[in-house]
């Protein structure tokens, strides 16, 4: 008899010291809500010293420390809640951290991973094109915002990215096409508007670019450094 009530005994502790890492759990994530990335860091960690397996306190522990802009430690966070159960969500935060930290190949590494897990992430495929444009890879960028455009074809902003990079890539005619798709779906996008019209400067299209630089201007963006240039 003993014997069982010793047994039931530690069957309740277990269940106790579970509820008690999910109530830590749940306060980080209420404190992380409120904007109190520290609090909630106190809690996470509260609920990992309970349960060193718990990989949503690892993950959102890493959260609010990039919150914080701490990415190194936001990134081994990350890491070990990768160790325990590698995830789409993890791979994907751990390549922005990465990313901060201008950490571009650790980024492209760990955005292929998330592509792996999930091959139609539009996000996955815009932020490693970001990190090749970084490098100076604008063909390997250009080949990520192709496939980003394949998933989702009617995101205005990038069409315009895919715009700069083949403007890059001194492609202008295919950076004007780029940006004049952006501007059909957004009619406001300034940035489409200043970059075509560069674009249209460099091919001596010089009435198309000023055209361009003053619609740019008249959306709010400062233009009139290319207006002095095209339109003057």
């Amino acid at each position: 008899m003993k014997n069982i009530l010793f047994t039931l005994a530690l069957l309740i502790s277990f269940v106790s010291f579970g509820q008690t890492a999910e109530e830590y759990f749940n306060s980080g994530f209420d404190k992380a809500s409120e904007k109190d990335y520290y609090g909630a860091i106190a809690d996470y960690t509260k609920a990992i010293e309970i349960d060193p397996t718990a990989v949503s306190a690892y993950f959102n522990r890493g959260v609010s420390k990039s919150d914080l802009k701490d990415y190194n430690g936001a990134i081994a966070d990350y890491t070990k809640a990768i160790e325990l159960k590698p995830q789409y969500d993890t791979y994907f935060n751990r390549g922005r951290s990465k990313y901060n930290l201008k950490d571009h190949y650790g980024a492209i590494a760990d955005y292929t991973k998330a592509i792996e897990i999930n091959p139609n992430s539009f996000t996955a495929y815009v932020n490693r094109s970001r990190s090749k444009s970084d490098l100076k890879d604008y063909n390997g960028a250009i080949a990520d915002n192709n496939k980003a455009i394949e998933i989702n074809p009617n995101d205005a902003d990038i069409y315009s990215n895919r715009g700069f990079l083949k403007n890059n890539l001194k492609d202008y005619y295919g950076a004007i096409a780029d940006y004049t798709k952006a501007i059909e779906i957004n009619p406001n996008l300034f940035a489409a508007y200043f970059n075509r019209g560069l674009s249209k400067a460099f091919l001596g299209d010089i009435n198309g670019a000023c055209q361009d630089a003053r619609k740019s201007q008249d959306l709010g963006f400062d233009a009139s450094k290319l207006i002095k240039i095209v339109c003057e």
